[in-house]
């Protein structure tokens, strides 16, 4: 697909300054070093899908979304997820929560001595996100000032065109493999991906490369797209069946985590949703039944292209466009026939929003000045490990 030669992580890619302040056996946590004057006084707390490694959140300084975010004064925390061998076969949605999600929430006030964060969640990072918002909710625990929800299905009955490689027989052959090392391949879930946009991603380089004889393109992004994750296996195998196959999650109390019944009817907290129009991986269209289903203000703006490049917009680029409404709606197509497109990068719809949830403004802080010492520089080791 690209140029891999060309690409070292931490060098010309992932490359904002930061330290890994946190690690366990399931994640590290960076914290970014600030580079404004003042910065919010509620930290960011990022939390990007483990099917893909984090840096699709900062791949060039150009189009990187943590270094934005940092410049726009926010002291920002990303989620760094192991790349899962054997050992860590039964490690599934609960562990996700527990020592990932609320063990960052911990460790950030740790590091900066405050108790009330806002949080992103990308894609599988966002329903995870979605389901610890209804875990705290039982538990009284209001640590998430806000949430930002990217790309991100909790109602699977429409999955698009995903849903073709999802049934019983499709879901015991991969249950079966993982049975004999504990997680799932790698190239599994790639090549499932790139089989929903052969056209752009297998064919188009068939031609280029083998036909035509041409090098492969150094592109950030597709070098990101080949450097693959692996699942482990209880949470893969519950993600399939209880989300994709039963939708459970829009059941109250059917999905159980962390001991709880999974409510989205008890989520409170302020959510701003962002999609994107072309999305073949979280349909915008079931995304949007979240807009229904929480107990508190929901913000929903759908953008342009289509689950990477229309989150990944930078300002800067001047690409695609984006939808609001201020209107509530149950349907998302009328909901869209009566919202106002904006040319440009959701990003910049985005940044007032989350500015209002971030409290007033206070001293930067340094990565390692504060409750927890660094281990080392982001990106950090796990991001390290490759699949093959």
């Amino acid at each position: 697909m690209t140029d891999y030669k060309a690409f070292r992580v931490g060098e010309n890619i992932a490359m904002t300054p930061g330290k890994v302040v946190f690690r366990n056996d399931l994640m590290e946590l960076i914290q970014y070093a600030p580079t404004t004057e003042q910065v919010y006084e509620r930290p960011l707390l990022v939390i990007p899908p483990w099917i893909n490694k984090f840096y699709v959140l900062d791949l060039k300084p150009r189009n990187s979304f943590v270094a934005w975010a940092r410049d726009q004064g926010f002291t920002v925390f990303i989620i760094s997820w192991v790349n899962p061998g054997p050992e860590l076969a039964h490690k599934n949605f609960d562990h996700y929560m527990e020592d990932g999600v609320l063990a960052a929430l911990t460790a950030i006030e740790q590091a900066t001595g405050i108790r009330q964060i806002n949080a992103l969640g990308f894609c599988l990072g966002g329903t995870l996100l979605t389901c610890t918002l209804s875990y705290m909710a039982s538990k009284q625990d209001d640590r998430i000032k806000s949430a930002t929800l990217l790309a991100t299905m909790t109602d699977f009955s429409q999955p698009g065109e995903l849903g073709v490689f999802i049934d019983e027989i499709q879901i015991k052959k991969l249950e079966k493999k993982m049975s004999t090392n504990g997680y799932l391949e790698a190239h599994e879930l790639f090549d499932t991906f790139n089989k929903l946009r052969a056209n752009d991603l297998i064919w188009s380089f068939v031609v280029r490369n083998y036909l035509m004889g041409q090098d492969p393109y150094p592109f950030d992004l597709l070098y990101w797209n080949s450097d693959t994750t692996r699942m482990p296996a209880a949470m893969f195998s519950d993600y399939l069946r209880q989300m994709y196959k039963e939708n459970r999650l829009v059941t109250p109390g059917a999905m159980i985590i962390g001991g709880e019944g999974i409510d989205l009817g008890q989520i409170k907290t302020p959510i701003y949703m962002m999609s994107a129009h072309d999305d073949h991986i979280a349909p915008w269209a079931s995304t949007f039944a979240l807009t229904n289903r929480t107990a508190g203000p929901v913000k929903f703006v759908l953008g342009g292209s289509g689950h990477i490049a229309g989150v990944i917009n930078p300002p800067v680029s001047g690409k695609y466009c984006y939808w609001t409404n201020s209107r509530k709606s149950k349907d998302p197509q009328t909901w869209l026939a009566s919202a106002k497109q904006i040319s440009g990068s959701w990003w910049t719809d985005w940044f007032p929003w989350i500015a209002k949830m971030s409290g007033q403004k206070v001293a930067p802080r340094i990565p390692g000045t504060g409750g927890l010492k660094p281990l080392c520089d982001a990106p950090g080791a796990y991001v390290r490990v490759m699949s093959d």
